[in-house]
């Protein structure tokens, strides 16, 4: 299908609050020198206690529109990525639909953890170059800080909190969405999870704390055996060459394993944006965070070849290959 979608505008928004790789010292068995060789992470933003991913993700929605001088009275879907939504039921989207007073659009939540921003963007362009839509908001929103095990040093490194959104409209002489690629890997999700209701998985018991478990050895190695993979299928599927792509802007899990997919997939690191430094590992919010650092940075500009590709529990991946057409 033809892509009739074009994205228009960005927005972000991160917590002030700071937690520094030497707050963790005082934590945990750990080390500002171990942290950073193994993952790239500096510092993470933290919510306060009474701050949810509707917050962060409301705040994400009025940067857009003050970046961009945009009116969202007419959007007619909105579509939220998030693990950690502020409740169970009602979802995020609709507590955006209710802030901001949209009389006539749909709203729902997504759940496909580190992969929930590239899912979202590729379903808004689905729904609008179908012509059943025709201007949707797209959000990833995280506070993985509640779900986060501050005992467990080998996750509390990782995670922090922050949003992103980006605005899709229907665009029929200059579309962004070049092609796209998705998998998954159901097996692989007993690595990476948090478990509410079920005590077991693939016949293993599971940790019914409700906080994050990850084997992060096992989510390594699928990491870096499938993105190189995808991205080599979506060079296929859009029949591109990898010198065409301006930049890379993968899920932002930590360094290490950013650099290994680089090096398999035989694209350089210094054209890789990553948003892990000073946010870490954000789930859904990682990509549009990375991003909007590379356009404040003036590295992404007008015209760019952006390869964004997400990828975690589940397992889930999805990538896309975008025109950057935001004006």
């Amino acid at each position: 299908m033809t892509s009739k979608a074009r994205i228009t505008a960005i927005g972000t928004y991160v917590p002030e609050r700071r937690l520094l790789n030497e707050d963790l010292e005082k934590m945990v068995d750990t080390n500002d020198e171990w942290i950073v060789k193994r993952t790239g992470i500096k510092e993470r933003r933290i919510t306060e206690e009474d701050m949810y991913a509707s917050h962060l993700a409301i705040k994400a929605i009025e940067h857009l529109i003050e970046s961009y001088n945009k009116d969202i009275e007419d959007v007619d879907c909105i579509i939220v990525a998030t693990t950690t939504p502020d409740y169970a039921f009602p979802s995020v989207a609709c507590q955006i639909q209710s802030h901001f007073n949209i009389n006539s659009t749909g709203a729902f939540d997504l759940n496909a953890t580190c992969a929930g921003f590239t899912y979202g963007l590729h379903l808004a362009n689905s729904l609008i170059s179908s012509e059943q839509h025709k201007k949707i908001l797209v959000v990833g929103t995280e506070t993985l800080s509640k779900v986060t095990d501050y005992n467990d040093r080998t996750t509390c490194i990782l995670f922090g909190d922050g949003a992103g959104a980006m605005l899709v409209e229907y665009d029929l002489d200059n579309p962004s969405f070049i092609g796209s690629h998705m998998g998954t890997n159901g097996d692989g999700g007993i690595h990476v999870y948090r478990s509410t209701f079920a005590t077991q998985m693939n016949n293993k018991p599971l940790n019914k704390s409700g906080m994050m478990v990850q084997n992060g050895r096992e989510v390594y190695k699928w990491a870096t055996r499938t993105v190189p993979t995808g991205i080599q299928q979506l060079l296929l599927n859009t029949n591109l060459q990898m010198e065409k792509i301006n930049w890379f802007i993968p899920h932002s899990a930590n360094l290490r394993m950013i650099e290994s997919i680089c090096e398999k997939s035989g694209f350089p690191v210094e054209k890789t944006l990553t948003s892990m430094k000073y946010y870490g590992n954000t789930s859904s919010a990682s990509i549009p965070l990375a991003l909007h650092l590379g356009i404040q940075e003036k590295k992404v500009q007008y015209g760019d070849t952006l390869l964004l590709y997400g990828f975690g529990g589940g397992l889930t991946h999805l990538g896309l290959i975008l025109s950057w057409n935001v004006k």
